[in-house]
C-alpha cells in the first residue's frame, strides 16, 4: 500500500510529528509512505517540500493584502500535482491544507478527478468556516450557515483590508463537499461534533485521539531541578508551540501573582520577546523540537497547566501524562477529553481563582498519587502505535473498497 500524506510542516510541532509518526508506522509494517509538506525543514525519507521560505512569505502577503486565504500558491500546487502523478498513490491523507503553501481549489478539483480515496484528519475547524481555525474565543456560530463579516479577519489567517469570509466559505464548501470516497478523522469527541453540523455533515466521521512516543515520553531521569536549583519547589509547567491570548499565557503572569516564592512557573514555547516580557519569578524556555528535553522538563514538573481557551486535543496533555505529570485545563474544547479524575482537573474557563485552587490541592496531595494513573491512561489511550494502526486499518478498508 502506498500511502500520501500532505500537511503545513513535517516533524516539527504536533501535526508534523503526528504526520512523521504516521509514516514511520506504515514502514513497520511494510507499506510505502511519501510527505508533501509546505515549509520548514524534514528528514523524512519520501518527502517533498512545495514552498521557498521567500515565496512562502509572498503567500502570506497575498493573504493578508486580499484575504481569501488557500486559494493562492498555484505554480506550487500545479508541481505537487504532477509529484502525486509521479508517485501515484493508493491513499492521500490531507492534515494541515491551509497554512499559506497550498491552493485548494487546484488541489480538489484535481482529487475529483482522480478519485482516489481520501482521508482528512481535521486537526482545528478551518475546513468548514470562511476564515478562521477556531471560533470559541469569540462565541461565533455563522459557520453553521455561512460567514460573512468575520469577527476574526486580522486573526490568523490574517486579512488586513478585506473581509472574504462569505465569498471562502462558499467556495469551500463546493470543494470540499466534491469528494466522492472521503472519510473525515477527529482527535476529539468535541471536533466530531461540530464537523457533524457543517457542511462536511455527509461524510463519515471517526474519532482517533492523538498519539505520542511512549519511548520517549515517559517518567525519566532529569537533571532540570538542579539546572535552574529547583530542587525544593513546586513546579508549575506550562508548554505550547506558540503562546499567544488563546493558549492563555496571560493566565501564567497572573498565576505568578499569586503563587508564594515556594512555587516555580516554567513556561516552554515562548518566543525571545515574550521571555523578556516574564515576570521575574517565571522561567521562559524558548521552543524546543527535542522530545527527549521535553520529556525530562515534563518529568520534572508537578503538574502541568493547559490553561487554552481553544484547543481541539492538546498533545502537550498526553505528552505530560506519560512523563506521570497530571493535568490541569480549562473546560475548553476537546482538552477535557484527555484526562480523567484520576489524572487531572478540570477548571472553569478563564478562572484564575479555579487555577490557583488546582493548584493547591495538587501541591497537598503530591504528584506520586497521580503519576501511576496517569502514565496508565496514556498506555491505554495514546500510544502511538495503537492510534496510528487504526489509520492503517482505514487506509486498507478503503483500498480493498476501490479494488
Amino acid at each position: 500500500m502506498n500511502v500520501l500524506q500532505i500537511n503545513s510542516v513535517c516533524g516539527v510541532g504536533s501535526t508534523g510529528r503526528i504526520v512523521t509518526d504516521i509514516a514511520d508506522t506504515l514502514r513497520k509494517n511494510g507499506h510505502d509512505s511519501y510527505v508533501a509538506y509546505g515549509y520548514g525543514k524534514s528528514n523524512e525519507p519520501n518527502s517533498y517540500k512545495m514552498e521557498s521560505e521567500l515565496y512562502l512569505k509572498y503567500n502570506i502577503l497575498k493573504t493578508r493584502f486580499f484575504g481569501k486565504h488557500g486559494f493562492y500558491n498555484r505554480y506550487a500546487t500545479k508541481q505537487l500535482v504532477n509529484w502525486i502523478e509521479t508517485i501515484s498513490p493508493d491513499i492521500i491523507h490531507l492534515h494541515n491544507i491551509h497554512g499559506h503553501y497550498l491552493n485548494v481549489k487546484l488541489l480538489f478539483n484535481y482529487l475529483k478527478e482522480i478519485k482516489k480515496p481520501i482521508v482528512w484528519t481535521l486537526h482545528d475547524c478551518w475546513s468548514f468556516t470562511g476564515h478562521c481555525t477556531h471560533f470559541d474565543y469569540v462565541g461565533c456560530e455563522r459557520w453553521k450557515n455561512e460567514c460573512y463579516s468575520c469577527p476574526q479577519k486580522r486573526q490568523y489567517p490574517v486579512s488586513w483590508f478585506f473581509d472574504r469570509s462569505q465569498e471562502s466559505f462558499r467556495e469551500k464548501k463546493k470543494l470540499f463537499t466534491s469528494i466522492d470516497n472521503m472519510t473525515l478523522i477527529t482527535p476529539s469527541e468535541w471536533l466530531s461534533n461540530l464537523v457533524k453540523q457543517s457542511f462536511l455533515k455527509e461524510y463519515p466521521v471517526r474519532v482517533i485521539n492523538n498519539g505520542i512516543d511512549l519511548n520517549v515520553f515517559k517518567p525519566c531521569d532529569s537533571n532540570f531541578r538542579n539546572k535552574h536549583n529547583l530542587e525544593n519547589k513546586f513546579i508549575v509547567l506550562g508548554v505550547a508551540s506558540g503562546w499567544s491570548k488563546r493558549k492563555g499565557l496571560t493566565f501564567f503572569h497572573q498565576l505568578s501573582e499569586h503563587l508564594s516564592e515556594n512555587y516555580q512557573i516554567i513556561v516552554v514555547g515562548v518566543t525571545g520577546k515574550q521571555k523578556q516580557e516574564m515576570p521575574r519569578n517565571i522561567i521562559g524556555i524558548t521552543r524546543t523540537n527535542n522530545v527527549q528535553e521535553l520529556a525530562e522538563i515534563y518529568s520534572a514538573a508537578d503538574v502541568f497547566i493547559n490553561p487554552t481557551l481553544e484547543d481541539n486535543f492538546p498533545t502537550t496533555n498526553l505528552e505530560a501524562l506519560a512523563c506521570g505529570t497530571p493535568v490541569i485545563t480549562f473546560n475548553t474544547g476537546g482538552s477535557v477529553e484527555t484526562i480523567d479524575k484520576r489524572t487531572g482537573l478540570v477548571v472553569d474557563q478563564r478562572s484564575i481563582e479555579s487555577l490557583f485552587s488546582a493548584i493547591m490541592l495538587f501541591s497537598r496531595i503530591g504528584k506520586v498519587d497521580y503519576t501511576i494513573n496517569c502514565v496508565a491512561r496514556a498506555q491505554d489511550l495514546y500510544d502511538r502505535d495503537k492510534r496510528f494502526q487504526d489509520y492503517l486499518e482505514i487506509y486498507g478498508r478503503l483500498k480493498d473498497e476501490k479494488i
